[in-house]
């Protein structure tokens, strides 16, 4: 793999849980070897890492985020052995991992919250979590799951105290106020990143300390703890990265990268509701407001995209007025709901609508930032909302119109969760093999538009620059590094529009569109009308007035150490894969075959 330190810009991520990926064992849950023999598919898919969420021994109340051991492996999943057999079988492939780092809370079941609960008050095992008397402390907190928890505090008759929490009463919060509290989570941190782990989340870092009088949330103590974490990090394990999942608005959101010196990526939270308002209104004005919000970062850092993840859609970074919008469009069902959010799959989010889910996922790996692809998302999958909490949307992989979707061999009463049969996102109809064997699939559009991205550097690291045309129903804008000019241009509306884009500073310039490298008339001083059908989009390469569009060009020339197979892997294939396309277009033999 590529030792550049900024791996993490390059990158396109693939979040998956383990129990819902595939069973290689028959016992109805998923586990890391069915990861492992699932591998060549995720290469052969075009993302660049994975992102694993939490597998560690759990009561399993939150789907894995109450932790009840940090350094080992719930037993339904597999052994330590075994995740030391998919770190190395996954970095042969190029293919590097991200696990979570839960360090607010623990589940009220891990050693550490019994061993507290039992000692006297004041001792040093009792303030490894916060504890009260009253259970008016801390007021001004929001409840941040208002449909499941009255309270941030929770009795406990055993300690015979209140004790903190931020989310589900069987989560308490650590104490990070505690010396041993930060050196136990140091130890965490080094042992998966000891054993080879590429990078960790944090998971609901803005919360990590209290203080009274304020809402308990981004606090500068939290800050410092994490340049802490960051120096640690950088001076035992060069290359490694941290993503900081702070649900904030974007001008607390950007203070998690500090000055450089805290996280390397964060979530951009607000932009991926406004993508779906945008569609839905046909105005590109609600992504264009968040954007123009969004501060600059420092230097080496990158926000990370989605469109959907393990969780419900957050619309807690959003007015009310626009939360009551989303929910009437996107959550008519009352059923969808849950705390702040939609509890749905992007394809039924988007009523299956082939060509809005090609735009949406257009937009993800286009928008500044590191896109991340939700399992099955790539397929279409369905969701089931009649299941509870948020688990409708982490129903078992769907891999083929086998029984149980291909996900496991054992009696379907068995499985973790059931597979989906709804009428239009039946596991019988949508799953891998079926859209292997299909090149108009969903799963090879995102295929071939992965392997299109990962051509263009400009989208991981360059510049963005927002054009303003006067039809409002497209979203245009540029990325730029250096020579690599990419024009986005999307049309947001369920009719065909037209829009006139003003490149005169191109004047000049050849334009390639990208998906089948059809040269476009060039560049003048008038404005640059296209056409758009509905819900469509183009991404163009703007080339130079000397770079001759159509012209035969020689691909550059590649420099590996050691055996020549190098030249397929890391930086060597990115620039392998960013010549071919040109190369081969302009050979004889390929043109002949109408390829």
């Amino acid at each position: 793999m590529s030792s550049d330190p900024l791996w993490y810009r390059d990158a396109v991520f693939y979040q998956l849980r383990i129990p819902s990926f595939y069973d290689s064992d028959g016992d109805g849950v998923g586990d890391l070897r069915g990861l492992i023999e699932k591998l060549d598919y995720l290469a052969d898919l075009g993302v660049t890492t994975l992102w694993v969420l939490p597998f560690y021994p759990s009561p399993l109340r939150d789907d894995g985020y109450d932790i009840a051991d940090y350094t080992a492996v719930h037993p339904s999943y597999g052994t330590l052995r075994d995740f030391r057999t998919l770190l190395r079988e996954a970095h042969r492939r190029g293919l590097r991992i991200v696990t979570e780092l839960v360090i607010n809370h623990t589940s009220d079941q891990h050693p550490w919250f019994q061993r507290a609960r039992r000692a006297s008050p004041g001792s040093r095992a009792r303030e490894f979590y916060v504890w009260s008397d009253r259970a008016d402390r801390y007021a001004e907190a929001r409840i941040i799951f208002k449909d499941f928890e009255t309270s941030n505090w929770t009795w406990d008759p055993v300690a015979n105290a209140y004790y903190w929490h931020r989310f589900y009463s069987h989560q308490p919060d650590l104490n990070f106020d505690h010396p041993d509290v930060r050196k136990a989570v140091l130890r965490a941190l080094d042992f998966w990143l000891r054993m080879g782990v590429d990078g960790l989340r944090l998971d609901a870092i803005p919360y990590l300390v209290e203080r009274e009088g304020t809402s308990c949330e981004n606090l500068p103590e939290t800050h410092a703890f994490l340049r802490e974490l960051r120096s640690h990090v950088d001076s035992r394990y060069p290359g490694r990265m941290l993503l900081a999942e702070a649900n904030q608005w974007p001008e607390d959101a950007v203070a998690y990268f500090g000055k450089g010196d805290e996280c390397h990526m964060a979530f951009h939270f607000p932009l991926m509701p406004r993508l779906f308002m945008s569609l839905q209104m046909e105005q590109s004005y609600p992504i264009l407001d968040i954007l123009a919000q969004t501060p600059a970062i420092p230097e080496g850092c990158q926000w990370a995209m989605f469109l959907r993840n393990h969780d419900e859609l957050t619309l807690e970074m959003v007015t009310d007025e626009e939360r009551d919008y989303m929910w009437r469009t996107y959550a008519r069902d009352p059923r969808a709901r849950i705390n702040l959010g939609i509890r749905r799959r992007l394809a039924p989010l988007l009523g299956g609508s082939r060509r809005k889910i090609e735009l949406m996922n257009a937009l993800l790996l286009s928008l500044p930032g590191t896109p991340i692809l939700y399992y099955g998302d790539e397929i279409g999958m369905g969701d089931n909302i009649f299941l509870g909490d948020r688990n409708g949307v982490r129903t078992p992989m769907q891999w083929s119109p086998d029984r149980n979707a291909g996900f496991s061999r054992t009696n379907a009463q068995r499985l973790f969760l059931p597979a989906v049969v709804d009428p239009e996102y039946h596991y019988e109809a949508v799953n891998v093999e079926t859209q292997a064997a299909n090149p108009s699939s969903l799963l090879w559009w995102t295929k071939r538009i992965l392997a299109l991205r990962r051509q263009h550097a400009a989208f991981g690291r360059g510049a963005l620059e927002v054009l303003t045309p006067r039809n409002q129903r497209v979203l245009a804008f540029l990325r730029t590094l250096g020579d690599d000019v990419v024009l986005v241009v999307a049309n947001l509306s369920r009719f065909s529009q037209y829009v006139e884009l003003d490149l005169s500073r191109f004047e000049g310039c050849g334009v390639v569109e990208l998906m089948g490298t059809v040269p476009f008339p060039r560049v003048g001083r008038a404005p640059y009308l296209l056409t758009l059908g509905p819900h469509a989009f183009q991404w163009f390469a703007l080339r130079p007035e000397h770079a001759e569009v159509g012209a035969v060009r020689e691909p550059p020339e590649l420099r590996v150490e050691g055996s020549w197979s190098q030249v397929l892997a890391g930086a060597a294939r990115r620039e392998l894969e960013r010549a071919l396309p040109d190369f081969l277009t302009q050979r004889r033999w390929f043109r002949a075959k109408a390829r």
